[in-house]
């Protein structure tokens, strides 16, 4: 196995498995920074959502102004290309972390980038759910506590799939994070692949991010059938 792919993939076997530039390094930092990113952005994502949801007009607590902000503000965010948003909150990265380069620089950019599309998914996940459950709630005096729950409860199925929708488009915000010097396999395919000409390298790396994509689409599409037949 090794033999075969010194002998057709030369290129990836140099960079090894181990080390700064390794392949294990890179799929590491790939997951480190799709993790990361998606837990702070998600959970900011999440909230506004269901802000968004509840603020509306007619929602459980209906407050014009507020809707009306994080409106704009997630439409602001959302309407901002990933490569340009990099380059845009460079200032912001620097004074939170003091540094604009590398896996945990790149945090702040994709958190900001999946925050306004995680968003919208679930404002038109949690939009779309029976009125009359949550007429019912209210009815029988629950509190806004519980009402989020009921929120959450009716959408997890349909929310577990937005949340896989929008991890795999984190994992390719990841690899183009990869152009400015994030890591991961992005950074492996620019640097070591296309800048170089080594397309053994483009190859593989390319590979590897499909098949964490088809992962992360086989594990969201178990778990929201399997919530969904309960």
């Amino acid at each position: 196995m090794i033999q075969l792919i010194q002998t057709y993939l030369p290129n990836v076997y140099k960079l090894g498995w181990s080390g700064q530039y390794g392949w294990g390094t890179a799929i590491y930092l790939t997951l480190y920074m799709t993790v990361i990113s998606f837990i702070i952005g998600g959970f900011l994502g999440l909230v506004t959502g269901l802000l968004l949801v509840l603020t509306r007009p007619g929602g459980v607590i209906e407050n014009r102004i507020v809707f009306q902000i994080l409106d704009k503000i997630t439409s602001l965010f959302r309407a901002i290309p990933f490569i340009i948003l990099l380059a845009f909150i460079n200032p912001l990265t620097y004074l939170l972390l003091k540094n604009t380069i590398g896996p945990t620089a790149a945090l702040v950019p994709l958190s900001l980038a999946v925050f306004p599309f995680f968003a919208r998914q679930v404002q038109v996940v949690l939009s779309e759910l029976d009125g009359g459950v949550i007429e019912a709630a209210q009815a029988s005096g629950a509190t806004f506590w519980d009402i989020v729950g009921v929120y959450l409860r009716e959408g997890l199925p349909d929310l577990i799939r937005v949340t896989t929708v929008t991890i795999i488009s984190l994992i390719g915000e990841t690899a183009m994070a990869g152009a400015v010097g994030a890591g991961g396999l992005g950074t492996l395919a620019i640097n070591y692949g296309k800048n170089m000409f080594n397309n053994d390298v483009i190859f593989v790396a390319t590979l590897l991010i499909l098949i964490l994509i088809v992962l992360v689409q086989f594990i969201g599409d178990f778990l929201s059938k399997k919530i969904s037949h309960r």
